[in-house]
């Protein structure tokens, strides 16, 4: 359902207030905004821009360079899988396949069905039990095919 643009230009305006004479407050401007609408609309995006005294690209430029602010809300669920080095020499990448076939989307897309969007991660600190991941903020390790497919099953 589109979001109602007087609405979120609405909250975004209070959520602007509440960081007012916050040092250094376009990140947690940011994740306020995302929390709101579970992404960051992108009418937001000149309203920060003008409140802190930005150019519009350097907001969307902070934005766009951490991968956790979503463009577009997330599904039901979010599977994030581990993309880092220690996970990749333990199989992360047959997991990010087998994720990937298995949800039928690409990295940062969603299941028609809005149940569920796939975002890679960069080192979730479980290293000693590579592969991990990471669903709905609840951490997962030793992640195989079987087990993946099961997290699938929950998350439908």
């Amino acid at each position: 359902m589109p979001l109602d643009e007087s609405a979120v230009l609405s909250r975004v305006n209070e959520i602007l207030a509440e960081h007012n004479g916050m040092e250094g407050p376009l990140l947690p401007i940011l994740h306020a905004i995302q929390e709101s609408f579970g992404h960051v609309p992108q009418a937001a995006l000149p309203v920060i821009a003008q409140h802190l005294t930005l150019s519009r690209a350097e907001v969307h430029g902070v934005m766009s360079f951490y991968h956790d602010f979503r463009e577009q809300p997330a599904g039901r669920h979010v599977l994030k899988l581990c993309r880092a080095e220690a996970c990749q020499s333990m199989g992360a990448d047959r997991m990010a396949e087998h994720a990937q076939r298995r949800f039928g989307i690409e990295w940062h897309e969603t299941t028609k069905d809005g149940a569920v969007t796939l975002e890679p991660v960069f080192c979730l600190g479980l290293c000693a039990c590579a592969p991990a991941a990471m669903v709905d903020g609840r951490l997962v390790g030793r992640l195989d095919e079987a087990r993946l497919d099961a997290l699938a099953e929950e998350l439908r």
